[in-house]
């Protein structure tokens, strides 16, 4: 995950300013808005904290392991969240992808920094990179409507029935949220 140090800082602003604004999404009146956030600002600060270029700084051997741990907890309250939302299945890929890039990084500390040394990819890694890949065709597809049809609406703060959203609130935003932490994800796994 320790690339070269400009795409790794970018990807560490991307991950971090996602991560606050699911923190923001917590404070929603809407439950399912605050459901899925938690888990999303959790993903988001773990994929920065993960993303630091290793030129700043290396983490400590016990990391990786500690890593695997939280997302692993993720995971299980993920797969038990996934009774009653299917998004949630999405959260429990996105945690068991951590774990996994977590142990690989936790098995092979000194090769992170140069791939897997010409033995390609391996099959887990392709099978998220493509579930990953797919996932941000979809949320692009599924955002551009949802932009369209908030700025053409025409309800201003006045019409009957417009309320104004909060920041927290605003579906589109979550969408663009989701559909950066893919493209993240997608980043993470390449050099994994």
């Amino acid at each position: 995950m320790h690339g070269p140090a400009s795409p790794g800082w970018l990807l560490v602003a991307l991950c971090v300013a996602t991560g606050a604004y699911c923190l923001l999404r917590i404070r929603s009146p809407v439950e399912e808005q605050r459901r899925a956030a938690g888990g999303e600002a959790l993903m988001g600060f773990g994929m920065a904290a993960m993303a630091v270029p290793a030129a700043v700084f290396t983490p400590p051997a016990w990391a990786w392991p500690g890593y695997a741990a939280v997302f692993g907890a993720a995971a299980l309250r993920a797969l038990w969240s996934a009774r009653t939302s299917r998004h949630h299945l999405h959260h429990l890929v996105g945690a068991g992808a951590m774990v996994y890039m977590s142990v690989v990084m936790a098995a092979s500390p000194e090769s992170h920094h140069h791939g897997h040394g010409g033995s390609g990819i391996p099959l887990l890694t392709g099978a998220l990179l493509l579930y990953f890949a797919g996932y941000v065709l979809l949320s692009g597809a599924r955002l551009v409507p949802a932009v369209a049809g908030t700025a053409g609406a025409g309800a201003g703060p006045g019409a009957p029935g417009a309320g104004v959203l909060r920041w927290g609130d605003r579906p589109e935003l979550a969408r663009a949220c989701r559909l950066s932490m893919g493209m993240a994800m997608v980043a993470m796994l390449l050099t994994l």
